[in-house]
């Protein structure tokens, strides 16, 4: 099972950069992937954390805002990966667009977003999905599936005409200190940038690490 990725014509070399700051970068790729016809949800990313005996476990989940302070998501506060995240506040995330040949890889601290926030996101949902996340105990055993249609039968009929309270369910934003852009190529020598955020000792050489934009730096790595 070896598929064809880019050819010697497509490199990503330093100079294809768009920003030399990561956000910049992550935005002309992602307006990439949304753009493009045959990626279904260019927004969902694998998250990755890991309990406080470092035991990992990995999910998908969806993107619902970025920008300098962070990638944000939205999930169950009683989850496995909110647990996870109460126990061991850091995370990765991973974008992968098949169609493009491209990946992005992004290591960070983890907060929950103000209660606020989480408020107006859960509220802008489509009513089916309010109703669904309050229906669902997030990663809890239950008898069958017949539960959760009830519940949400009973939901559905009880808020029929009154606004849902968010159940204890919210955002994260995850606060990157490392942002990797890989780029595939058919011989396997894939073309991999990281920006990250230097050391208070390092000081870029303009050769292995390059000055960045807004206190970032960023260089090549082997594939």
């Amino acid at each position: 099972m070896r598929a064809a990725y880019r050819g010697r014509q497509e490199l990503f070399t330093e100079a294809d950069l768009a920003c030399k700051e990561p956000i910049g970068q992550f935005k002309v790729w992602f307006d990439e992937a949304r753009n493009e016809p045959s990626v279904m949800e260019a927004n969902a990313m694998c998250l990755a954390t890991a309990s406080k005996d470092g035991t990992p476990s990995a999910r998908y989940v969806l993107l619902k805002g970025y920008g300098p302070d962070g990638f944000k998501f939205f999930t169950n506060y009683e989850s496995r990966k909110a647990k996870e995240l109460e126990e061991n506040p850091k995370a990765a995330l991973t974008f992968y667009w098949e169609a493009l040949r491209r990946s992005v890889r992004i290591e960070g601290t983890v907060a929950r977003l103000p209660a606020a926030e989480s408020d107006e996101y859960f509220h802008s949902r489509p009513k089916a999905s309010q109703i669904g996340a309050c229906a669902s105990n997030q990663s809890t055993p239950i008898t069958g599936r017949e539960v959760l249609s009830a519940q949400e039968k009973y939901l559905a009929s009880e808020y029929s005409d009154k606004e849902i309270p968010r159940p204890n369910w919210g955002g994260y934003i995850v606060v990157p200190h490392s942002i990797e852009f890989w780029q595939g190529q058919s011989d396997r020598l894939h073309d991999r940038i990281r920006f990250r955020l230097p050391q208070e000792t390092e000081k870029p050489d303009g050769k292995l690490l390059h000055e960045g934009d807004n206190g970032w730096v960023y260089e090549r790595l082997s594939p």
